[in-house]
């Protein structure tokens, strides 16, 4: 079973007049991939999934997987709060040939933990590629619980990774003591990544990394190698970054940023986000050029 660690990239989904860009899109892979990214996770949160029609999410997943051409692993976002649009989107990636599938905790409905476990157990008897759980109660407003976790583990040896975005360190080490090296956590957090790593975590799924690939990368091999001085200078380095991009809800910030920097060719979101406030711009445009990534 493939093992997903070090850094790994949510990709943001670039927009231009309503439209998807996946010209924007490409271009943003294949740096990503240049610059040393260990995997790419499309059609996330990040991704803006919960607005993008079902199309749109094929689309990107095929771009996706096109221009990485095998060089990196490709988690595709596939969960969202119905069970038969996630085991409809889970079968459609499987064919583009992803390398594993990223399964969000149904977020509005706030199923029991038994509804979580029938949820995610029907969207594992379609594949054998591996599955990433995400649990991330601030946007699903329920966790997924470690009990949930062994269960799915215990059953079906390819749900074998979890993405950590609860906020606690307790998690991780719950999840070491209750599954050891069954299971491969990674962070959902940047800011977390280095607390998460020294419990046990083996990476991150990073927001961050859509700007900054080189730097994340050897911070996160560095903390791989317990080399923590190092990783501890770079996460300092960019820690205000962490925060700004967090400004305001996911992904705003980080498309602006992306703008800013040259790299995509609108910082457009999709209703109900809209662009980033005026204060919040002049915030984070003065830390994007404090790292150099703008000029004056």
């Amino acid at each position: 079973m493939k093992r997903f660690e070090g850094l790994l990239t949510a990709l943001v989904t670039p927009m231009s007049q309503g439209k998807i860009c996946l010209d924007d899109l490409s271009k943003l892979v294949e740096l990503q991939i240049e610059e040393g990214i260990n995997g790419l996770v499309p059609v996330g949160t990040t991704g803006e999934s919960p607005t993008l029609s079902h199309k749109e999410r094929t689309q990107i997943i095929k771009q996706t997987v096109k221009t990485a051409a095998g060089r990196v692993p490709v988690i595709a976002g596939t969960g969202t709060n119905s069970t038969e649009e996630a085991v409809n989107l889970t079968r459609e990636a499987d064919k583009l040939g992803v390398d594993g599938m990223l399964l969000v905790a149904p977020y509005y409905n706030k199923p029991s933990q038994e509804g979580l476990f029938q949820h995610f157990s029907t969207i594992a008897e379609l594949t054998e590629k591996p599955i990433v759980l995400y649990s991330i109660p601030s946007r699903c407003g329920i966790p997924i619980e470690i009990k949930t976790v062994t269960r799915l583990a215990e059953k079906y040896s390819h749900v074998c990774a979890i993405k950590e975005s609860g906020g606690s360190c307790d998690r991780v080490s719950q999840l070491k003591e209750a599954l050891g090296d069954d299971i491969t956590i990674l962070s959902g957090d940047d800011s977390l990544t280095l607390p998460f790593m020294s419990l046990g975590a083996v990476g991150v799924i990073s927001v961050a990394s859509n700007l900054v690939v080189k730097d994340l990368a050897k911070m996160v091999n560095a903390a791989l190698n317990n080399n923590y001085a190092t990783a501890t200078s770079l996460a300092q380095k960019y820690y205000r970054l962490f925060a700004d991009i967090f400004i305001e809800t996911n992904p705003v910030p980080i498309k602006y940023a992306l703008y800013q920097s040259g790299l995509i060719h609108s910082p457009e979101v999709r209703l109900p986000l809209c662009a980033l406030d005026e204060k919040n711009e002049i915030k984070l445009r003065s830390t994007l050029k404090k790292l150099g990534y703008i000029k004056d």
